[in-house]
C-alpha cells in the first residue's frame, strides 16, 4: 500500500510552519534520538535504575544537581509540585491529592495560565502574585512552592525573594531550548527546579520533558511519579525509550553549534519571503524572538482593510488547502475554551495576539523542501485577495 502511517489511517500530514506546538505534535526528532529510541526498545530494563542512571549523566550534562525525565513539560510541573507537597514520605505521597495537613499552596507568579491544571491535579491551591513583594505577602505557613514563567531581570528578583523565603521555586522555560546554555544556566542560578518540554526545541520525544535541579527535590519528585504505584503522578509515565532518547536529545543538542542552525533555519524563511514580497503592498520581516520559541521567524503584513482581506482568511485557507500549511495568526485551535472565563491573563495575551495582524512562520519545522511550496502557496493567496480588493 502506497503512502505513509498515516496516510493509510486517512490523514493528511501537513507543512508545519507555525512551530513546535503540541497539536501539531510538536517537532521532529533528530535522527540520533531516533536511534537510540529504537536501540532502547529492544531491551528490558529496572525502570527505578534507568531514572536514577539517566539523572547521573543530566547532572553531569547540565550542572544541575539531578534531573529526571517527564511526560512533557506539565509532567514536570505536577511532580515538581508533588514533591514539595509531600515530600518522601511514603504516606504523603499515598495521600495526594488530599492535602489535609500538608503544605499545598502554590504562588502563581504572573497569575494563572492555560497549564495550571497540571499543578492543581496534585490537590494544590493556586495563589495568585504579580511582583516579588506579592510573593511575599502571600506567603503562609501552608505555602508549598513557587511557579514562574519569567525570565532574565524579572525572574531574578523573583528568584531572590524566593531564595530569601525558603520557598522552592520551579522555573517553567518550556520552550527555553534554544540556546542549549539555558539548560546549565539556571543550575548556575541556584533554580531549585527547573523545566523544558522535550518534544519542542530539545527534538526529543514529544511526550517526554525534564526536570532539572536540586537533588532531594528531584528525588522527591520521581517517588510521587511512575513507575511507583499509588503515586498521584503515577499515570504520567514515561518509557525506557522516551528517556533514554530524551537524554540522547540533549547530549546531541550540546554538539550543535546555533550559529550554524539560524543560518539554515534563516535561510528557508528568507526563500519564502522573497517570493512573498513580489505581492505589492506586503510586507514582511525576518526577527528572532526573545522570549522563547528563539528561531527566525517571518512576519507578513498587509492592510487588511483595505483589501477586505484579514490574516484569519489567509489562514483558514492554508490550513484548508492540499497540501495543509500550517501558519501562525491569532488563533490558538488547541485551547479549551472556557480558559478565557475569569482570566484576564489569557485574555491579555488573546488580545495581544489579535492586534499583531500578521501572519508568523517559524523556521525550524519547516522543511527545506517545502519553503517553495509554502512562498508560492501564500503568493498565490494573497494576489488573488489583492486583486479582489476594490480599494487595491
Amino acid at each position: 500500500m502506497r503512502g505513509n502511517v498515516y496516510t493509510r489511517l486517512g490523514l493528511k500530514t501537513i507543512i508545519n510552519c507555525r512551530g513546535t506546538w503540541t497539536y501539531l505534535s510538536g517537532s521532529l526528532e533528530f535522527p540520533e534520538v531516533t536511534v537510540a529510541q529504537r536501540e532502547a526498545s529492544e531491551h528490558f530494563v529496572n525502570m527505578f535504575e534507568l531514572q536514577h542512571a539517566a539523572s547521573r549523566r543530566l547532572a553531569e550534562l547540565t550542572g544541575a544537581e539531578a534531573g529526571m525525565v517527564t511526560s512533557g513539560a506539565a509532567g514536570a510541573m505536577a511532580s515538581a509540585a508533588a514533591a514539595c507537597m509531600a515530600g518522601s514520605n511514603p504516606k504523603n505521597i499515598w495521600q495526594l491529592p488530599d492535602t489535609t495537613g500538608l503544605k499545598n499552596e502554590v504562588i502563581m507568579m504572573g497569575g494563572r495560565s492555560a497549564f495550571d491544571n497540571a499543578i492543581r491535579l496534585t490537590g494544590a491551591k493556586l495563589v495568585l502574585a504579580q511582583t516579588p513583594d506579592e510573593m511575599a505577602n502571600a506567603v503562609t505557613d501552608k505555602t508549598a512552592m513557587v511557579y514562574t514563567t519569567h525570565l532574565n531581570d524579572t525572574l531574578r528578583a523573583e528568584w531572590a525573594t524566593a531564595k530569601k523565603l525558603n520557598i522552592p521555586m520551579l522555573l517553567d522555560d518550556a520552550a527555553g531550548v534554544p540556546p542549549i546554555e539555558n539548560i546549565k544556566l539556571y543550575a548556575q542560578m541556584g533554580i531549585d527546579m527547573y523545566t523544558f518540554s522535550g518534544g519542542k526545541g530539545l527534538r526529543g520525544p514529544q511526550c517526554s520533558g525534564l526536570l532539572l535541579g536540586k537533588k532531594d527535590l528531584i528525588e522527591a519528585a520521581m517517588l510521587n511519579t511512575s513507575p511507583w504505584e499509588g503515586s498521584v503522578c503515577r499515570a504520567m509515565k514515561v518509557g525506557k525509550e522516551e528517556i533514554i532518547g530524551l537524554l540522547t536529545a540533549v547530549e546531541t543538542w550540546l554538539k550543535k553549534d546555533l550559529n550554524v542552525l539560524n543560518r539554515e533555519w534563516n535561510d528557508r524563511v528568507l526563500r519564502i519571503e522573497k517570493l512573498v514580497n513580489t505581492v505589492p503592498g506586503v510586507e514582511t520581516e525576518i526577527s528572532i524572538p526573545t522570549d522563547g520559541n528563539r528561531y527566525p521567524t517571518l512576519h507578513i503584513s498587509w492592510d487588511e482593510q483595505k483589501w477586505g482581506y484579514t490574516v484569519k482568511d489567509c489562514v483558514q485557507q492554508l490550513r484548508s488547502g492540499d497540501p495543509v500549511i500550517e501558519v501562525a495568526g491569532a488563533d490558538n485551535p488547541s485551547i479549551v475554551t472556557a480558559v478565557r472565563e475569569g482570566n484576564p491573563k489569557q485574555s491579555t495575551r488573546e488580545m495581544e495576539a489579535s492586534q499583531r495582524r500578521k501572519l508568523e512562520l517559524v523556521s525550524s519545522t519547516i522543511q527545506p523542501s517545502e519553503t517553495l511550496i509554502v512562498g508560492q502557496r501564500i503568493r498565490e493567496l494573497l494576489s488573488a485577495a489583492r486583486k479582489a480588493a476594490p480599494q487595491a
